[in-house]
């Protein structure tokens, strides 16, 4: 594997995302020699630590993260990190970090090439992209900007942020990460359609009833009310996870796997993504807010939560779109906190035509992205010592071996980080689009609040959401598949 020389700068250094996921990774992608010899990191934050400090938490991070380590490796992988006590609004700090990049840049013989990591509050990424165009932080290789969800409130704050950034960086070096992309059973999402004849040939409204997404959050809000508090499942969750899987379900085929065709094939589906009116959202959305129990807090009594909130904790709704193989098929999501168990999985419900025998369901073909990663076509067959029809699945899952081999999404998508493999991000034009869908049933929502009853449906903790969920379907015989 190509040794890259690199300077990255992670801003937020000493936050629980640096320390669980990208220390871990970068180790990874240091064994695999990605990254070896000419690589820097610089970690940033407002905590007054030392070089030597910080490397004591990477090395922390990999322990937690590794059954089994080479300590001499992990010394000398440690040894590349550098730390930089940093206040984001304040400009001067951005010349001490400026002249620190340069010098590990001539030491370690980078090449010019950075790496901009914001890994920190979304508040500060507006900021933090004005201040690297206004102190002229990048260099003279490469330079790319990775920002974490969300990329903006709305469809106005994206679109200010995005210019921001622009201002110094090419949309093809913004790379806007979510890690659902990342994960194993999502990239399986394309290879399913289009490797597999008996999946592609049935990959249209003839055949298909409906398609089903679920992400559904063991926990609640916990010590995270203040953020959610502005955000909202919509927000949190199908802005940016759910619609990514979305898309691929339903993009057409892209002409090669080269990063460009996969993105023109997206966009040339977003363009034809229907955006629900009043009346739409009345009949097929639904929000919730989670009540308490004898062992939880209901939503309104969770820390930093107003008592009078209208802040959803699930949110289920239907996505259609005008072009595509699965143009006018509903894709109805669903997604929350406080359900019976951690779960995400897709299920592609198939029609069903024939009466003759009475007992026969539809044949199903569900993609489990966690915790299980596998995937499944539930099929009928004759039961063998009394009459009538048994359901049985076939099954593509792992081995435990197979499953040990399978990368951690950051570790994926840190690697097309490095090698300037965008696949696996959001490009500006399809996230214009999410917000734009987000928005309108936002904006019907507020509308909703004002009248001074909103309809937010209550739903008790340990269960699949809200009973009204069920009412968002477009015929009678539609149901969820998951329950």
């Amino acid at each position: 594997m190509k040794n890259i020389p690199v300077v990255m700068i992670i801003f937020g250094g000493s936050g629980d995302l640096a320390h669980r996921k990208l220390y871990p990774a970068l180790f990874n992608l240091y064994e695999q020699n990605l990254i070896h010899d000419n690589f820097a990191v610089i970690g940033t934050a407002r905590r007054p630590w030392s070089h030597e400090y910080l490397r004591g938490q990477v090395s922390d991070a990999v322990h937690e993260t590794h059954d089994k380590v080479n300590e001499n490796d992990l010394k000398d992988f440690a040894s590349h990190f550098y730390y930089q006590s940093h206040d984001v609004t304040n400009v001067e700090h951005y010349v001490t970090l400026k002249k620190l990049a340069q010098e590990l840049d001539d030491h370690y013989s980078a090449q010019g090439n950075r790496i901009f990591y914001m890994a920190m509050s979304p508040r500060f990424f507006g900021t933090i992209a004005t201040h690297i165009n206004d102190q002229h932080l990048t260099s003279t290789g490469f330079n790319r900007v990775v920002v974490e969800k969300p990329f903006g409130h709305d469809l106005k704050s994206a679109e200010k942020l995005n210019k921001q950034i622009n201002a110094s960086f090419k949309e093809e070096d913004v790379f806007r990460i979510d890690h659902y992309l990342g994960k194993e059973m999502v990239q399986n999402i394309l290879p399913l359609r289009f490797t597999n004849p008996l999946i592609k040939n049935i990959w249209n409204p003839k055949s298909i009833k409906n398609i089903q997404v679920t992400l559904a959050e063991r926990l609640g809000v916990e010590a995270r009310g203040g953020y959610y508090e502005t955000s909202g499942a919509m927000r949190d969750m199908v802005q940016n996870h759910i619609f990514q899987i979305v898309t691929l379900l339903a993009m057409p085929e892209p002409k090669d796997l080269s990063s460009t065709s996969i993105h023109k094939a997206k966009q040339e589906l977003l363009d034809s993504l229907i955006i629900p009116d009043d009346d739409e959202i009345k009949k097929h959305f639904v929000r919730g807010q989670y009540l308490g129990s004898d062992s939880t807090f209901a939503y309104k009594q969770e820390p930093n939560v107003d008592k009078n909130s209208t802040t959803e904790t699930f949110a289920a709704g239907e996505i259609k779109f005008k072009k595509g193989p699965v143009a006018g098929v509903p894709i109805y999501f669903r997604t929350g906190k406080e359900f019976k168990e951690k779960k995400s999985r897709i299920d592609i419900v198939l029609k069903h035509r024939s009466n003759l025998y009475g007992q026969a369901h539809s044949n199903n073909i569900t993609i489990e992205i966690e915790p299980n990663m596998q995937i499944f076509i539930t099929i009928n067959g004759k039961k063998i010592t009394e009459t009538g029809i048994r359901r049985e699945n076939l099954a593509y899952t792992f081995s435990k071996e197979e499953k040990a081999l399978i990368p951690d999404g950051y570790e994926r998508l840190l690697h097309d980080i490095f090698v300037n493999d965008s696949t696996n991000f959001t490009h500006w034009s399809e996230l214009k689009r999410y917000w734009q869908f987000i928005d309108a049933v936002e904006d019907d929502w507020r509308k909703e609040d004002k009248t001074g009853n909103p309809q937010i449906a209550q739903y008790l903790p340990y269960r699949m959401g809200p009973k009204e969920a069920s009412n968002i379907f477009e015929t009678p015989t539609e149901h969820w598949i998951y329950e």
